[in-house]
């Protein structure tokens, strides 16, 4: 059945290469034999990381996204380097963003943010046993020279009414938060 659905690559162009992502344009055939093209944002994939404190209490940002004009609650997140594992870049993440690290990562889910033109996967962790970086003798938080975030700390349940008021509409966090939610192994004490 799946074999009725699949595409075949013809060829594939890239218009334009940046810092971040990449973009091109693929000629495929369908298995009916028709001829399209599609638009392809390359992008190496991502991490998100749900910070979870005693008393679910989380740990969110707020970031100002360009491209949505406006400061964003998010979850710590990050993009992978190349060769780097989703776990080692989401331990990289929680102590540059929010200057944390975990002593348990359990991963909550992995997706693709919009499969329809874009291959980037986000792999969303949940981060427990947290210490202050700076207490462990890791460096405090170092977000990029190009990156403003501001530390946010709520209830788990607060978090989620704010996705129900429209206030979080970052799609990571939203997946990340209601995972979380909907089955959190065990409390933090």
């Amino acid at each position: 059945m799946g074999k009725r659905l699949e595409e075949r690559l013809t060829s594939s162009t890239t218009v334009f290469s940046g810092r971040l992502i990449s973009v091109r344009v693929d000629e495929v055939e369908l298995a009916d034999g028709v001829h399209t093209t599609r638009e392809v944002v390359d992008h190496p994939g991502a991490v998100a990381i749900l910070p979870l404190l005693p008393e679910d209490r989380v740990v969110m940002i707020r970031q100002y996204r360009h491209a949505a004009g406006k400061v964003l609650y998010e979850l710590p997140a990050g993009t992978l380097e190349k060769g780097e594992s989703p776990e080692a870049c989401a331990r990289r993440e929680l102590a540059e963003e929010v200057g944390y690290r975990a002593e348990h990562l359990r991963r909550l889910v992995t997706m693709y943010l919009s499969p329809g033109y874009c291959t980037e996967r986000i792999h969303i962790f949940l981060a427990t046993g947290l210490r202050p970086a700076g207490e462990m003798g890791f460096p405090s938080p170092r977000p990029d020279a190009d990156e403003r975030v501001e530390p946010v700390v709520m209830t788990l349940e607060e978090a989620v009414g704010m996705i129900a008021a429209g206030e979080v509409e970052n799609a990571a966090a939203i997946v990340g938060l209601l995972a979380a939610a909907a089955g959190l192994p065990e409390r933090v004490e």
